[in-house]
């Protein structure tokens, strides 16, 4: 016991023997305190601040030793440090557009998402060029010289990340392989003159597939080149030389995109299993109504556009899908709409675009727009035969934008654009009549009462006036 008394004095002895240098320091503070406030009042500035919490005192640290600094040359190289001048270094992303590259720069950047190579002249591409860029996932090299022989086999086989590549505007006359976690592929303007069946295999998240302007057609393209692509939405085959849908379309497709071919005939039964396709683009083909099939889209609930401009229809085709919304028939021979031709739509067309056909006044029959009538928002008849205004237009009662200008349209009479019988605004905001043979002095004043502002109508120029 009188051991640990002992002990306990000792540590008593200690504990105030720090007390008291707590107190030194303290007054030393102090002292600091006092003199920097003289130094202030003498218009010094104090090289020192004191007062951290409990009487501890913080001090700048010491310069580091020059010595021991790295060179400025020696600094650690990023991105930009292999890129020629005019390139744009953002945040996980290098742009050179256009700076007349003749290779793929070398860089070495984990970090590195997008690389735009585009409109320059590279014409060799290897693997060794993105060994440095392992998490790459999106590589435009669109206008650039790549073909055959300067792409090297495996070139895009270490972007195991890759999920858009563009390769538009090349001179590449096949498939490259690619990488299984592509997304979106480009290969527009470029000179495939054929698909191979085993060109997408193991593209199985592929969504976007751009094949536009090539050498393509039925006989290069087989129906098995598609079967990869489970999860294939949007395929562009514009620009070919397709005489007919290809065949093997996928399941889960969504978007069709096949304008500027020479499309002659679209059968029954082909696109029985696409039964997601919202969008059909068919411009600037050579379909005939008789050649299309009864059943070739009338299935197809969820298609809500259908594009078939720019033919050689006369006749607005029957049984067209029963969702359509958008019908987009301008510049065709078109001479006539057949009556109840859009009556089993549902809920209905909201644009149908018939500009520059034949159409005259024999060839819109009273019920032709029947069906129509709480749906359709735009219909465009400008540019056509009409000598007078079409019958049923005031059954279109959503109506908001109607076009009849260069017609021969000679007179706007009583309850053709309003029914005089009811007091009621129409919704039209939009009517042109231009380009007509419309005496104006000559239409009643009740004929567009229901038009809530004249400027609406636009009946200037008349082809009658000087």
């Amino acid at each position: 016991v009188r051991k640990q008394e002992v002990g306990v004095k000792k540590q008593e002895r200690g504990v105030k023997k720090q007390e008291a240098g707590v107190r030194k320091q303290e007054a030393g503070v102090k002292k600091q305190e006092v003199g920097g406030r003289g130094e202030e009042a003498g218009g010094k500035r104090p090289e020192a601040e004191g007062g951290a919490a409990g009487g501890r005192q913080q001090q700048a640290p010491p310069p580091f030793p020059p010595e021991l600094l790295p060179p400025p040359e020696a600094a650690a190289p990023g991105p930009e440090s292999a890129l020629p001048s005019g390139c744009i270094v953002a945040e996980r992303a290098v742009a050179c557009p256009g700076n007349r590259l003749t290779a793929v720069p070398r860089m070495v950047d984990v970090d590195l998402r997008t690389l735009y190579l585009a409109d320059n002249d590279i014409s060799t591409v290897s693997s060794a060029d993105f060994i440095g860029l392992p998490n790459l996932q999106w590589l435009d090299l669109s206008g650039n010289r790549i073909g055959e022989d300067g792409l090297e086999s495996g070139a895009f086989r270490n972007l195991s990340r890759l999920r858009r590549l563009n390769l538009d505007g090349n001179r590449l006359r096949c498939v490259p392989r690619l990488p299984p976690s592509l997304q979106e592929l480009r290969l527009n303007d470029n000179q495939l003159a054929a698909i191979q069946p085993r060109d997408f295999a193991g593209l199985s998240r592929l969504l976007t597939l751009d094949l536009e302007g090539n050498g393509l057609d039925d006989g290069n393209v087989p129906p098995s080149a598609f079967f990869p692509l489970k999860r294939l939405m949007y395929l562009r085959l514009g620009r070919n030389r397709f005489r007919a849908l290809p065949a093997g379309i996928p399941w889960s497709i969504r978007e069709l995109h096949l304008e500027s071919n020479l499309i002659e005939e679209i059968p029954g039964q082909l696109l029985n299993k696409t039964s997601r396709l919202s969008l059909i683009v068919l411009r600037n083909n050579s379909l005939r109504e008789d050649r299309i099939s009864p059943q070739a889209w009338y299935h197809l609930r969820n298609l809500s556009l259908l594009d078939l401009s720019h033919n050689q229809l006369v006749h607005v085709p029957s049984f067209l899908p029963i969702g359509l919304q958008h019908l987009l028939l301008h510049h065709n021979r078109i001479q006539r709409v057949g009556g109840y031709t859009f009556a089993h739509l549902r809920p209905g067309l909201q644009f149908l675009h018939l500009s520059y056909n034949q159409l005259g006044d024999e060839g819109v029959h009273p019920r032709s727009f029947h069906g129509l009538g709480s749906s359709l928002h735009e219909l465009l008849l400008d540019h056509n035969r009409l000598r007078s205004l079409p019958r049923g237009l005031l059954q279109l009662r959503a109506l908001q934008m109607l076009k009849l200008n260069d017609n021969y349209i000679s007179h706007v009479p009583m309850d053709s654009l309003c029914d005089t019988r009811i007091e009621e605004d129409s919704p039209l905001l939009f009517v042109h009549l231009e380009n007509n043979r419309i005496e104006r002095r000559l239409i009643p004043p009740a004929a567009l009462s229901c038009i809530r502002s004249y400027s609406s109508v636009i009946l200037q120029p008349q082809r009658n006036e000087d």
